[in-house]
């Protein structure tokens, strides 16, 4: 099993060598770099109630509804809508997040821990942590599915990350990362999601091997104009506690 492993990493990275060579070689002579710019000018504006994320690669469109450090439990609520044959980056689980998922309009396919079943609206299905599952829209219509993922915030950060990385061209076709990419995303946010291909252990030594060359290229796992959800101020959502008394109010501390 073990000699298996070993035989299989060799030959990923060999795969994923060559790949990254004509990924790299197709970007220069287009002329810009394979990754977005590690210096570019950090996006500071504010993350917005209602305001959509868009994943013009998978299909994935998610309006935020509510953010996590707006209530106690540091839930992430939105709402997905998701064009016919979207579907995510593979079968994953999550370490520490429990999904809910909600369809408000048309139905969604859902696979948990090998067991596929169709969602109709107002059903819901909760994936628990570490269970393995993937959801896609096997509909020829669009659908829309309401969201909740406890805890979100590091979960907004990733999907902030892998969506910004689909628009600005740095992903396959299916929205996964190209290998050094996906190397360096992987192993950043191993707290949030794990793949289920390759292997946990080819995983290990295949991100570790890639993730070092990345890194000598100028790859980053996350980049400043990519990351709102930990450098944009949170004055509005420091407002909003306030009013529902989780922090109190200094002007009532000093009045009377």
């Amino acid at each position: 099993m073990t000699l298996t492993l070993i035989q299989d990493t060799e030959e990923g990275l060999k795969l994923d060598a060559q790949r990254t060579s004509n990924s790299v070689g197709a970007f220069t002579r287009a002329g810009r770099m394979p990754h977005p710019n590690p210096n570019g000018p950090p996006d500071r504006r504010p993350i917005n109630l209602g305001e959509v994320w868009e994943n013009p690669v998978t299909g994935e469109y998610g309006k935020v509804l509510e953010l996590p450090w707006q209530n106690q439990q540091g839930r992430l609520v939105a709402e997905l809508k998701a064009l016919a044959g979207a579907r995510v980056m593979g079968e994953h689980y999550h370490p520490a997040i429990t999904e809910y998922f909600t369809p408000l309009e048309g139905e969604l396919t859902v696979k948990c821990n090998g067991q596929t079943r169709i969602l109709r609206e107002g059903e819901t299905a909760v994936v628990e942590p570490g269970v393995w599952h993937d959801w896609w829209n096997a509909t020829d219509g669009d659908i829309r599915v309401h969201l909740e993922i406890t805890p979100g915030e590091r979960f907004l950060h990733m999907i902030e990350t892998f969506f910004g990385l689909a628009r600005l061209g740095y992903t396959d076709s299916k929205g996964v990362p190209r290998p050094l990419q996906l190397a360096l995303c992987a192993r950043e946010f191993s707290d949030v999601m794990v793949l289920r291909r390759p292997p946990r252990l080819v995983q290990h030594v295949l991100f570790g091997a890639l993730g070092l060359i990345a890194r000598s290229r100028g790859y980053r796992a996350t980049y400043p104009q990519l990351s709102r959800t930990v450098l944009a101020p949170r004055i509005a959502a420091f407002a909003y506690a306030t009013r529902l008394g989780w922090i109190p109010d200094e002007s009532d501390q000093h009045s009377g």
